[in-house]
């Protein structure tokens, strides 16, 4: 039997993918922001898509924002982007 992959929805675009295709963003107990790099960090989790264009929805739409219940600095977008590259 194949495993089981399993999905998380992109908060910017509302899609159904794989979660080794996302960018998991978290707000940690301490209530700061980071890029989670092995979707396994402490706190409250967001995923993005891994597309310039999602992020860039993300950002217009606040979906982040929503997400994670906290507000997000335009300098955190620009860490978000340089994560993808």
């Amino acid at each position: 039997m194949p495993r089981k992959i399993p999905m998380r929805r992109c908060v910017a675009t509302g899609e159904q993918c794989p979660k080794n295709e996302l960018l998991r963003i978290v707000r940690t107990p301490q209530g700061t922001l980071a890029v989670d790099t092995t979707g396994k960090a402490n706190g409250r989790g967001a995923y993005l898509k891994k597309t310039p264009e999602a992020v860039a929805v993300a950002k217009k739409n606040g979906a982040l924002k929503r997400a994670l219940e906290v507000e997000i600095p335009a300098e955190f977008y620009d860490e978000i982007l340089k994560a993808i590259q």
